[in-house]
Parts: C-alpha cells; sequence; structure tokens
C-alpha cells in the first residue's frame, strides 16, 4: 500500500474532520471554512481517505454538474446520484419517493414537501446502509441550491446522516442567499501555517531542506498569505518553472533576488484582480518603478491614452478588497509582492512611460522642476521610468535637486536620481564630472558598492571621452574600482578602461593589481609607484573613504615579507596602534579577507559594507575563527548564490575553499569535493593550496596530494603570497610525521624560512607547534595554544590541544579542552579517533562530558516525537530545516546515549519513561559517533 504523507500542519483538524465522518458520530453537521488556498479539500480528501481505510462509506453529492434550474430540485438531483451508490434492496423507493415530491413543486409547499422527504430518505438510506457525506466548496454554489440545503440542514436535518461542508468564509450578503455556516453544528476553522509548518512545507515540496534566507523571503513576497499553503506552493512553482532556485550543501536556497518571486499565472488571487480587466497589470508596472500616492492617481486617466478605464477607480476597488494598501501618507502598495511580480509578467506589455511623464508634469508646471524635486523628491523614480517621454529641461533639474534632498535621509532613491541624472548629462562637462563625484561619494560613504558600481557606464564614457577632466573623474574612478573589489570582482575587467587612465591614475592602477592578492581575480605585477595627483578634498593622500596610495601599498604587501610591509607603515602616528594593526592586517591577508584589512588599514575612515560580497566573507571568516562554522557554511552559500545572481559563474573562490575546509574537517568529502569542483584550476592562494591539500589526502590520494601541496607552496611563494603558506606546510608535515619523516623534517625547515621572512603571530604558532610535534616540544606548543587563543582561532587551538595531550606532562586536561573543542566544531568521526588514539599513547581515559540535564533536551524530545509519528530521515530534515545526515547523526547520538538500537526501541523507551533518568554521557567516545555513510576527515592542522 502507498504510504501517504500527512499534511503540514493540518493534523488536528484531519482528524476533527474524520471524527464527523465516522458512522458513529452523533453530532450534528459540521462546517470546514478557511480563506482561499488553505487546504480545505486537502483535509477533505486526507479524512475521507482516514476512515475509508477504516472500512467508512463516504460520498460526495456532484452538484455541480446538475443542469435546470437551481434550488430544491438541484439538490434532489445530486442527492438521487448519491443514493444511486448506496447498494441496497430499498433504492427504488427512495428513488420514486423523492421523484414524486420534485414533480409537486409547482404547488404550493412543494419545496418544503421535497426538502422533508430528501432529510427523511437519506436518513432512512444511511439506516440501511451507514455512509456520510461530504459538500466542498459550497460557497461556489447557486444562492437557491444553497437556500435550500441551509432549510434541509436545520429543518428537515437527516438524523444519523454525518454531514461535513466546506467552503470560504464568506457571505453573499442576506438579499442573494444565506450564510451555509449558520446551517452547521459546529464551525471548524483553518487557520494560517505557522513559521515553522511554512518551512516544513517548503521542504517537503522541494525534497530538500531550504535556506532560511529562502524562507525569509518567501514570508516577505506573501505578506497576509504567508501562512497559506496554495500560495507557498504557488511560488515554489513559479521558482522551479523560472529556476529560480539553487541546490548547495544540500539546502535549497533563491538563486536570483527577492523580485523574482512570484505566483502562478493560475493562482487564484492574480484571476480575481484581472477579472476586471488589466489595469491591475498597469498597476503593477507603476509601482515597481516608483512610488505612487491615492492623489497621483485620481485624475490621470484623461490625461493619458494609455490607460483604458479610469484608474482611480480600479485603485478604490482594490483597495476595498485589500489588494492595495494605503499608508499614513497615501502611499499605495501591494499587499502582497508575489501578486505584484505575477502581473508584471502578464500582457498586455503597455508602455507607461507616458503615465509616469503625467506624474512629474502635473507637479513641475505648477512648481517648476527644481523645487518639484525639492518638495517631491519621490517623485525622481517617475522622472527615471519616464524616460524619453520627459525633455531634459524638466528631468535633470528635478533629479539633481531630488538627489540632494535624498541624500542623507533617502539614500537609495538618491543614488537612483543621480544615476538617471548622469545617463542624461554629456560626458566629461564640468556639471556632470561634479555630480559623478557626489554619486560616488554618496555610495562610498553608506558603503552600496552595488550603487557604485551602476555608475560605470557614465565613468567609462567620461574616461574615453577626449574632453577636459578633473578630479571627479579620478575619484569615480578609483571608487569604482574599490567597490569592484569589495564585490569580489577584478576592478577594470575586459580591457575596457584605456590603458593610458592607469597612467594618470596610478591608485586606479594600484586597485586594478591588489584583487589578486587577496583571491580576486587573476595575479598580475604590482604597477610602478608614482606620485599622486594634486587634489582637494577626500582624494588627498591618507584623507577621506578612499585608501592613499601608501595604503594601497601596504595592503599589498601585508601578504608578503615583513620588511617591506614595515617600510609602507614607517612614519605613520601611533606606534602602538599601528603595530596592532599590522597584525590585524596580516591574519585578515592570510584569509584574502579585503574588508578586515581595509579596516585594519583605513580606521575610522573605512564604511562597514556588510551586505557586499567582501562584508559577508569577512563575517565568514570571523565565524569560521571562532568556530561557528554552520553559520560560515550559511554565508559561503550566501556568497555564491549572491555571485551566480549577478549572472556569472560566481566570484568568491575563497568562500568556496574555506566551505570545502569546514566539510572536510566534518567528513563530508562528497560536498567539500563539491566546493572545491568550483574553483578554478588557475586560482593561485595558500587557502586554496590548503582545502585541496585536506580533501586529496583524505580522499585516498596521500601521495599525489603530498606532491601537489609542494607544487603549490612553490606556485604561491613564487608570486609572492606568504600569509596563509604556513597552514599549508604544517598540514604538510601532519601528514607525513609518520610515514614520510623527510618530507617532515623538511616541512618543518621551511617553515623556519618562511616565519624568518613573514614573521607574523600565524607563522610563529605554524612553526612552535610543528617544533611541538617532532621534537615534542611541550611549552612551544603551549606557547602557540596561548598565541591562538589571542587570536581567536578556534580549530588551531584544537591542534594544539591534540599535540600538548601527547607531549605534555599532564595530558588528562588537554584531553578534556580537545574534547571540548570537537563537540563545538562537530568534527565527524576521524578527529574523535584521534583522540581517542591520543589517550591510548598516554594511557588514559577518555574524558566524559557533561551530564544530561533532566534527561533529554528539547531539542531530543522533539526529534523522537517526530520518528514516533514515523517520519523518515528526510522528513524529519525538512520539518528542522536541516539536512538528512545532521538528522543521521543527532539520532547516533540518542542512540548511543541511551543504548537502544532502533527507532522503535528509542520511541519504546520514551514512551514508558525509561529515558528521563539519562545519567552522564560522553560528549567524545573512543571510536566516534558519525551517521552513515560519514567518511574520514582530518582533525587538525
Amino acid at each position: 500500500m502507498e504510504r501517504r504523507v500527512p499534511l503540514v500542519g493540518r493534523d488536528h483538524q484531519v482528524g476533527v474532520v474524520a471524527d464527523a465522518l465516522r458512522p458513529a458520530c452523533t453530532a450534528g453537521p459540521l462546517f470546514l471554512t478557511g480563506a482561499a488556498g488553505a487546504g480545505k479539500t486537502a483535509v477533505l480528501n486526507e479524512a475521507r481517505h482516514v476512515v475509508v481505510q477504516e472500512g467508512a462509506t463516504v460520498l460526495r453529492p456532484v452538484w455541480e454538474t446538475v443542469t435546470g434550474p437551481g434550488g430544491a430540485s438541484a439538490l434532489a438531483d445530486a442527492f438521487c446520484g448519491v443514493l444511486a451508490e448506496v447498494h441496497h434492496g430499498r433504492f427504488p423507493t427512495h428513488l420514486s419517493a423523492v421523484r414524486r415530491a420534485q414533480s409537486r413543486l409547482g404547488d404550493g409547499g412543494g419545496e418544503l414537501t421535497l426538502l422533508s422527504t430528501l432529510g427523511e430518505t437519506l436518513a432512512d438510506a444511511a439506516y440501511h446502509d451507514p455512509f456520510a457525506l461530504v459538500l466542498d466548496g459550497v460557497e461556489r454554489m447557486p444562492p437557491p441550491t444553497a437556500s435550500a440545503l441551509q432549510l434541509m440542514l436545520r429543518v428537515f436535518r437527516p438524523a444519523g446522516l454525518p454531514v461535513v461542508l466546506a467552503g470560504r468564509p464568506v457571505s453573499w450578503g442576506p438579499e442573494v442567499a444565506p450564510d451555509l455556516a449558520t446551517a452547521a453544528d459546529r464551525v471548524l476553522d483553518l487557520p494560517p501555517l505557522g513559521p515553522d509548518e511554512v518551512g516544513e512545507l517548503v521542504g517537503r515540496r522541494l525534497g530538500r531542506p531550504p535556506e532560511p534566507a529562502l524562507l525569509a523571503a518567501v514570508r516577505r513576497a506573501l505578506g497576509p498569505l504567508a501562512g497559506n499553503p496554495e500560495a507557498v506552493l504557488s511560488v515554489l512553482t513559479a521558482l522551479l518553472e523560472d529556476g529560480g532556485l539553487v541546490d548547495l550543501d544540500g539546502r535549497t536556497g533563491l538563486a536570483g533576488t527577492e523580485d523574482d518571486l512570484r505566483l502562478t499565472v493560475d493562482a487564484e488571487p492574480l484571476r480575481r484582480v484581472t477579472a476586471d480587466g488589466m489595469d491591475a497589470v498597469i498597476l503593477a508596472g507603476l509601482l515597481h518603478r516608483a512610488e505612487l500616492r491615492l492623489e497621483d492617481v485620481h485624475g490621470l486617466s484623461p490625461a493619458c491614452a494609455t490607460l483604458t478605464t479610469d484608474l482611480g477607480r480600479t485603485v478604490d476597488r482594490l483597495v476595498r478588497e485589500r489588494v492595495l494598501t494605503l499608508d499614513g501618507d497615501g502611499r499605495l502598495a501591494f499587499a502582497v509582492p508575489a501578486l505584484a511580480a505575477a502581473l508584471r509578467t502578464l500582457l498586455p506589455r503597455r508602455d507607461v512611460r507616458s503615465v509616469h511623464a503625467a506624474v512629474v508634469q502635473r507637479v513641475a508646471g505648477r512648481l517648476g522642476p527644481a523645487t518639484t524635486g525639492v518638495c517631491h523628491p519621490l517623485l525622481a523614480d517617475h522622472v527615471a521610468a519616464a524616460g524619453s517621454v520627459l525633455n531634459d529641461a524638466v528631468a535633470v533639474p528635478l533629479l539633481l535637486a531630488a538627489a540632494g534632498k535624498d541624500a542623507r535621509s533617502h539614500h537609495p532613491r538618491a543614488a537612483r536620481a543621480y544615476l538617471s541624472a548622469l545617463r542624461r548629462l554629456p560626458p566629461n562637462y564640468p556639471a556632470t564630472l561634479g555630480v559623478l563625484r557626489e554619486a560616488a561619494e554618496l555610495g562610498l560613504g553608506c558603503g552600496d558598492h552595488v550603487g557604485v558600481l551602476a555608475l560605470g557606464e557614465p565613468i567609462l564614457a567620461g574616461l574615453r571621452d577626449p574632453g577636459p577632466t578633473d578630479g571627479g573623474l579620478e575619484f569615480a574612478t578609483i571608487a569604482w574600482g574599490l567597490s569592484s573589489l569589495h564585490e569580489h570582482r577584478s576592478p577594470y575587467d575586459d580591457g575596457a578602461v584605456p590603458g593610458a587612465v592607469f597612467a594618470r591614475m596610478p591608485r586606479a592602477a594600484m586597485l586594478a593589481a591588489l584583487g589578486g592578492r587577496y583571491g580576486i581575480g587573476p595575479l598580475t605585477p604590482w604597477p610602478p609607484s608614482a606620485e599622486p595627483a594634486p587634489d582637494g578634498g577626500p582624494l588627498r593622500d591618507g584623507h577621506g573613504p578612499l585608501p592613499s596610495q601608501g595604503e594601497l601599498r601596504a595592503l599589498a604587501t601585508a601578504v608578503g615579507g615583513h620588511e617591506e610591509l614595515a617600510r609602507a607603515f614607517r612614519g605613520r602616528p601611533g606606534e602602538e596602534a599601528c603595530e596592532a594593526a599590522v597584525g590585524r592586517l596580516r591574519d585578515a591577508a592570510a584569509y584574502g579577507d579585503l574588508a578586515g584589512a581595509l579596516e585594519a588599514v583605513l580606521g575610522e575612515r573605512y564604511v562597514r559594507a556588510g551586505h557586499s560580497t567582501a562584508g559577508r566573507y569577512h563575517a565568514m571568516v570571523h565565524d569560521y575563527l571562532a568556530g561557528r562554522w554552520d553559520d560560515a557554511l550559511a554565508a559561503a552559500r550566501g556568497i555564491e548564490r549572491r555571485g551566480r545572481a549577478d549572472g556569472g559563474p560566481g566570484t568568491g573562490q575563497l568562500a568556496r575553499a574555506l566551505a570545502a575546509e569546514i566539510h572536510c574537517f566534518r567528513g563530508d568529502l562528497v560536498r567539500a569535493r563539491e566546493w572545491l569542483d568550483l574553483i578554478p584550476g588557475s586560482v593561485v592562494h595558500p587557502l586554496v593550496a590548503r582545502a585541496r591539500l585536506g580533501v586529496r589526502y583524505w580522499s585516498g590520494q596521500q601521495d599525489a596530494a603530498l606532491e601537489e601541496a609542494w607544487r603549490d607552496v612553490q606556485r604561491v611563494r613564487g608570486s609572492g603570497l606568504l600569509a596563509g603558506v604556513e597552514r599549508v606546510l604544517l598540514r604538510i608535515l601532519e601528514f607525513a610525521e609518520e610515514t614520510r619523516p623527510r618530507q617532515a623534517r623538511q616541512a618543518l625547515d621551511q617553515l623556519a624560512a618562511l616565519h624568518a621572512e613573514a614573521d607574523t603571530a600565524m607563522t610563529r604558532e605554524a612553526l612552535l607547534v610543528a617544533r611541538g610535534v617532532l621534537h615534542r616540544d611541550a611549552d612551544g606548543a603551549y606557547e602557540a595554544y596561548r598565541s591562538a587563543e589571542r587570536r581567536g582561532d578556534l580549530h588551531m587551538m584544537l591542534y594544539c590541544c591534540q599535540i600538548l595531550a601527547e607531549v605534555a606532562d599532564e595530558p588528562q586536561s588537554w584531553l578534556a579542552e580537545a574534547a571540548r573543542h570537537t563537540h563545538l566544531l562537530s568534527l565527524g568521526r576521524p578527529g574523535r579517533v584521534l583522540l581517542g588514539r591520543s589517550a591510548q599513547r598516554r594511557n588514559v581515559p577518555l574524558p566524559r562530558g557533561r551530564a544530561a540535564r533532566e534527561g533529554l533536551s528539547q531539542a531530543d524530545i522533539q526529534l523522537i516525537g517526530m520518528v514516533g509519528e514515523g517520519g523518515t530521515n528526510r522528513q524529519i530534515a525538512a520539518r528542522l530545516a536541516c539536512s538528512e545526515k545532521t538528522v543521521e547523526q543527532r539520532l547516533a547520538r540518542l542512540f548511543q546515549r541511551s543504548g537502544k538500537r532502533s527507532r522503535v526501541e528509542l520511541v519504546a523507551a520514551w514512551l514508558d519513561g525509561s529515558l528521563a533518568g539519562l545519567g552522564p554521557v560522553p560528549d567524545v567516545p573512543p571510536g566516534g559517533a558519525a551517521g552513515p555513510g560519514a567518511r574520514p576527515g582530518p582533525a587538525g592542522g
């Protein structure tokens, strides 16, 4: 028999309806109600399936296909069809009684007689052959038929016949037909699904756990329909049709932007708003490009030939129906953004530029363009949307005035206004260059690097134009390059910038070469230094949001030797602060963390840009070092999706390498290889080399992995990239220690040479740890541990603990510390095996973990409950928004803690209360506990 998956969040309602359909039910009719798409039909079908499996009979009168006049006669025809399905000898008697009463409808009181006969006949049939009736979609029932049904159920109720009605909570009005809910003894409402239930529904539909960001985007796109199952499934169907989803790490996320979330074309809300014409489509197009107030809409129709009807009446209707909302300032918006996105995909695709122009001209004709921009800055978006329909004499002054007004209070709209004005202004005019600089300064000051990148078209036009230039164009060009790096793009790609530009703008040339040193774009030679061009204001060396030539040189030399970096910082005020900045800079450079490096160099002048790719990678590195590896993986997936959404294959090479590193440590080599396969072979960076070495080695290719790692070390050192090489060498030493002593000693020698050349905290730690491994130097390993603790590098601390557990005088405390870090990092079975090996070498027991307070945690109880419901690992993963492997690992830990060997034993022990007294549990078992299919992976280095 096919196993049916239970409905999400409707277990209680299915149970109530099933009880109402059972023959033993003595309660009166039940009315199941809920909004459109709430799942009334699904609940009815599931409840019907439940009672049918028990042997009950459930019939559905087919009133939709009944022809002829409605009312009692149509009801009689529908119920006669039901009686035909009740097989017993009294059927001819039943049918003739109903037909006789139906033939006397023209007589006075004939309808009441027919309804009375129907009630008695149905009751008699149910007595001899028990069955139940369900009537779905009763809100679509013709008013006369609905009135007759209400009268029959209230006055001539068939005794002993269970009846369940289902319909929306919408009344036709007293003058048309009664509300059928009044004919029922009980009303059961289907509430919206909760956030967790929506997550479970999405996971079931996609077959994989969804990203939390995807769930949040779906909820925002649906607004008041966020808990409506049909609306949620409609959005997911549209995303699948449009290819708007991407799978990474076993989770599904949004490939594009949130604006892409739409309802399908057959969705009920879409059919409803387009039933009276296409004005709603025009409104969706207008509101997508600019804000509209209620006062802007009324009176537009006579001036716009585009509009087929009075747009004001359409707006009034949609506001009454709550399709549109009004805020306190009278601004219009679609209550369900996914509905507006679906409307924008519909034909006809009308050119509504004249409507935008009319909105502007109504105000500008009265106040003048500049005054209109100051007093009504929101009209700038209408100017941009109007395009060439609005002449430049009106558009440009209005845009510039609005941008100046909005620069401090509403940055996104000001940025759009500047960009729209620049597209209308000729390149290289003094006024144009001033506007270009203002726009670039605004973007940098707000950390809006995507907005600065949008200035590329007018910047390139200015660079190609032979006319006069000034500092405004240079500032914008350098800002454009800096923003490119923040979005992990190689600045001035594809040869779009003439080569002569770099000769007169040395900082632009430096930015073009800086990216490769931080894993962004190809690695190119550093350009020769040049004196900065004289300029005032923010472009002056060492002031404003842009790095100076000296600061760019410091950023570049941070990946190399300490002597060159010391020269770059020489002469800067505040020796102690400078030393701390150098330390932060070297740490950031080792991971290619551009945002962290800029913050170390620029200090208070750096504007944090957490929404940029560099800002997200900075947070990822911080989470990695702090041991929050699940958060780091989520950041990696976000960076990957962001890169693909921009139309490219993704550009976060170092984020991919760090994600592969995490999966490798956790023993999931399949996903580690998936991340590594996204990195082109031409990428040269120590972090990439480090990840490749670990994945190859633990995949069983030990010799090839070490050989390729030595080649990678030569490549990165030959390219001048020293920061981060120490961890590659340390990993080589770790892998070669037991079986390849010559390579281990070679790695130690190279670490010593690297530390002499780079002299960073990380090279010193690596050298001390390497000596602790080969020379059994406990003091050096402890010093490295304290240094890693100051830097907040949890994984390096774990490796030091493992070394100290083998070389220190008292290993027990270091084993306990290593066990704690192993638990925090969720390392796989190999990490636990290494701990067990260290304990065996020192002949000490493994540490015991914390006591299980009150037996089980709430998360454990929830998991056992879902197992008891018969949920598979996939279904449980979808409900918990995690991977199937995580479910397997949690179950494995529960089996170990409880001593049970199967799901049945685990649930039985929970039900009989024997799990409540769980005592101390080991966090780190000797053999480890890993889910099925887990592959070996490293634990340190």
